[in-house]
């Protein structure tokens, strides 16, 4: 996939994206959950009610069955009518009570004036029921069977109505009000979750518009910083500690950026002038040559000279502004080697012999043999010869320079620099590893440099991981430091 189809891909993602609100998904999300919850709740409700009546149905028809059971196996009394005696037990114990023979007969109760028609045998075929109870008896030891027929349960068992006779006993009990009562239940849990989800609806409505009214605001406030308005404040009405935390980490965002653009102007300015300056210098030397001192070889070579040094500056400036464009970007790779930083440091210091000869620096020099580290031999080289530099150039009046390379505990080294100069303001320290940081220090400067000395150092050391710092007091002087991790060389 080409460049093109990548973009034209994420634009459709980001469409698809925008598409969709925080307010409709936390809208929908409260609606549904407030839905889901409603009908959870009524279709346990009925279960259980269901689960409940029928236990309750069981235990009570079982006590009830037995109650009929006893008094129906009793001997009748003189002038008692089992007859009449079954109608009172259904009714007393709101029953129906029914005593049947082998082929499913009525034997109790049976009405008078049925009792010599076929009518009373088709009204009350127990004919299929009868068969089902004697099958249930007989898998079981137990005196009665308790069962759920169609829409009733049935209390079954063996009976002797009289000395000889042998009968069924058949006592059910409908389960029409359990099933009226649930469909009723069914009816009401639809009606309350249709006004549930009316009421969710205006409910996570206002709560959403709630919820995301300071992420629209700030989304607004962001877009005013996007387009450079650096005083615009995150902060606005108090919805809560992680808002307000949010709030806090874009106004540290917005003050860093307005420090960015202002070191981007001040860089813009810098490279401007320093770039402008060796090439003005060029341009009148040069034109000293054509005009004055073209045919004076004395003057000619001076001028000449001053060209040359101008140019080596501009080169400078250029090679130590793409140097540090390329390692910030990561363009131009770590090459992690072993390094010997006592030897390595001790070469550097040569760099420095011409100050000690001609300008009289003092270079008191304290290393420690054998400190090996992992590092990038030339860029670790870069880094110091910058910090010496630029102790060099902001030391006293006595021109003294101490370098010291010492092995320190916990398995590392530390190199320092300390100089003898003014020192440094502490408004000051956290800005000097900037880009084109100057002190407000007076100083000389026998070290040319660019201003990109520091943050180049910082850059580096950075990219290895490094701790490095600065200790300074106005008055006093300044050191800086670097601790290398110290690796152990196994020797033969």
């Amino acid at each position: 996939m080409g460049i093109k189809g990548k973009e034209s891909t994420k634009k459709g993602y980001r469409k698809r994206q925008r598409s969709t609100s925080i307010y409709f998904l936390l809208w929908a999300a409260f609606s549904a959950f407030a839905l889901i919850i409603v009908l959870m709740f009524g279709f346990s409700q009925r279960v259980v009610m269901k689960q409940t009546y029928k236990t309750e149905a069981v235990r009570d028809l079982i006590e009830k069955g037995r109650e009929i059971q006893t008094i129906l196996g009793k001997e009748p009394q003189d002038g008692e009518n089992k007859d009449e005696l079954v109608r009172v037990l259904s009714s007393y114990y709101d029953v129906e009570v029914y005593v049947l023979n082998e082929r499913g007969e009525v034997l109790l109760p049976r009405p008078p004036e049925m009792q010599e028609s076929g009518e009373f045998s088709r009204v009350f075929d127990f004919s299929e029921k009868i068969v089902a109870l004697k099958h249930k008896l007989s898998q079981t030891d137990a005196p009665f069977v308790i069962y759920e027929g169609t829409e009733e349960y049935i209390y079954g068992s063996k009976i002797a109505l009289y000395e000889d006779s042998q009968a069924y006993l058949y006592v059910t009990k409908s389960l029409q009000l359990m099933n009226a009562a649930t469909r009723e239940m069914s009816t009401r849990v639809w009606l309350i979750a249709v006004f549930t989800f009316l009421l969710s609806f205006a409910v996570s409505s206002a709560v959403s518009g709630w919820l995301t009214r300071p992420i629209s605001e700030m989304t607004k406030k962001a877009r005013r910083l996007a387009r450079g308005d650096f005083n615009v404040d995150f902060h606005g009405n108090d919805y809560g500690q992680e808002m307000v935390e949010l709030a806090d980490t874009l106004n540290f965002a917005r003050d860093e950026l307005s420090k960015t653009d202002k070191m981007q102007k001040q860089l813009i300015a810098n490279v401007s002038h320093d770039f402008k300056t060796p090439l003005t210098m060029i341009k009148a030397y040069a034109s000293m040559i054509i005009e004055i001192s073209g045919d004076n070889k004395q003057k000619r070579e001076k001028h000449a000279q001053v060209i040359v040094e101008e140019a080596d500056r501009l080169a400078s400036l250029v090679g130590d502004v793409l140097d540090l464009s390329k390692i910030r970007a990561g363009i131009d790779a770590l090459k992690i080697t072993t390094v010997d930083m006592s030897s390595y440091l001790a070469e550097i210091l040569t760099r420095f012999d011409y100050l000690r000869e001609t300008q009289g620096y003092i270079f008191e020099v304290d290393i420690d043999e054998d400190l090996y580290t992992q590092a990038d031999e030339l860029k670790i080289g870069q880094a110091l010869y910058n910090l010496i530099g630029n102790a060099v150039n902001y030391t006293g009046e006595d021109k003294k320079v101490c370098v010291r390379m010492k092995k320190q505990g916990n398995g590392y080294f530390r190199f320092s620099v300390t100089d003898t100069g003014a020192g440094i303001r502490k408004e000051e320290l956290a800005g000097i590893w900037e880009r084109y940081y100057r002190s407000s220090n007076v100083h000389k400067r026998p070290v040319k440099g660019t201003g990109l000395g520091l943050s180049i150092v910082k850059t580096v050391l950075e990219k290895h991981g490094f701790s490095f710092g600065v200790q300074s007091e106005e008055g006093k002087g300044s050191t800086f430091h670097v601790d290398f991790p110290l690796q152990t060389l196994d020797k033969q």
